[in-house]
């Protein structure tokens, strides 16, 4: 007889088995790795890597042929010099958050579904490097300039001031191999904030206004087209980052006191100063119709739509002075999430709103 076939016999003085319910985790921020997908607990990580997978591009599509015409012969020296300081700070931004997300959010998020969106994520910040290395080897071809660029995050100082911001976050979850107390949760929840509203959602978000500030002027298509791709990506990273923190509150309100407020809105204003002091060396050179001054505006502007997304109230309150920020409606951005994009290789359904996420 098969093995199969063989009946159970229960042993007449044994007691029938008591099936032992499968533990589930209670919080997100347990210790441990939840593998487990189904039941599942949250599924709307698993939607947003669903909708990632759509949002499919690759840096072959991007055409740099007339962004070389306009460094050749239409730029300005104080917008070379603009650039040449955003494509440096290109080079290294990416690479900080990707090195972020591995060492910190993948560890301490337990939550298969928000994993697989995690890696995802980590695949989409490989293809930003892939973009800014290739936009590096298009402008910069001379081999020593391209090399400094590469190493700015050594040796020029503000964006190492950015850099130094950046590291500082990293380094305050170093040593905190699992979350089991309320401080060991709150340090983490700092370093997500930081990465979601001050990296991801200030510095990146200030280096897409100096590229669609270029392309009003009819200038760096290529660079502009690519950004179109990367801003959507950047800005589906933040919406997972505060999909994760507001499951945190839900699921324990009592980590968002007013010790964490204080030390988001510091936070905010120390990632603002930084990033203004990398706009005085982008704009140092006098660039026509960009200012300093309207800059730090825009920066708190985009901090105070941080702070909204957190449910915290706006701390400075200020209008969006960048207008041409509001009229990027080029094919790849105006109906994003109300249409298939034919720019993509596969389709993104969804939508972006310049006056909420800016």
């Amino acid at each position: 007889m098969a093995l199969a076939e063989v009946p159970y016999e229960a042993s007449a003085d044994a007691a029938a088995p008591t099936p032992t319910p499968t533990t589930r985790r209670a919080n997100i921020l347990d210790p441990g790795f939840d593998l487990t997908l189904r039941p599942m607990r949250y599924p709307v990580f698993y939607e947003m890597y669903r909708d990632a997978i759509k949002n499919t591009w690759t840096v072959d599509e991007i055409d740099f042929s007339d962004d070389l015409v306009d460094l050749d012969r239409k730029l300005l020296p104080a917008e070379k010099h603009l650039i040449n300081r955003l494509v440096a700070f290109f080079a290294t931004g990416d690479s900080i958050v990707s090195n972020n997300l591995v060492l910190n959010l993948y560890q301490h998020i337990n939550a298969p579904e928000a994993r697989m969106y995690l890696s995802r994520q980590l695949y989409e910040e490989a293809l930003h490097v892939q973009f800014y290395l290739t936009l590096l080897d298009n402008y910069i071809p001379e081999m020593e300039e391209r090399e400094a660029a590469f190493a700015a995050i050594h040796n020029i100082d503000s964006i190492a001031q950015k850099g130094e911001f950046c590291f500082k976050w990293m380094r305050s979850v170093n040593g905190l191999d699992e979350l089991h107390t309320d401080a060991d949760r709150k340090t983490f929840l700092l370093n997500l904030i930081c990465f979601a509203t001050c990296i991801e959602g200030l510095f990146f978000f200030a280096a897409f206004a100096y590229v669609y500030f270029l392309r009003s002027k009819g200038l760096l298509n290529g660079l502009a087209a690519g950004t179109n791709w990367v801003f959507r990506d950047e800005s589906c990273h933040m919406n997972f980052a505060f999909e994760v923190i507001n499951t945190v509150r839900s699921e324990q309100p009592e980590l968002f006191d007013e010790e964490l407020s204080s030390q988001i809105y510091a936070m905010l204003d120390e990632a603002i100063e930084c990033e203004y002091r990398f706009a005085e060396d982008l704009l140092g050179q006098g660039v026509p119709g960009m200012s300093t001054a309207d800059t730090r505006q825009y920066l708190q502007f985009v901090a105070d739509q941080r702070l909204a997304q957190l449910g915290l109230d706006r701390a400075y309150n200020v209008r969006n002075p960048f207008g041409f920020m509001e009229l990027q409606d080029v094919q790849e951005l105006t109906n994003f999430f109300e249409r298939t994009v034919a720019a993509y290789q596969t389709g993104v359904e969804g939508a972006v709103a310049f006056d909420e996420e800016f």
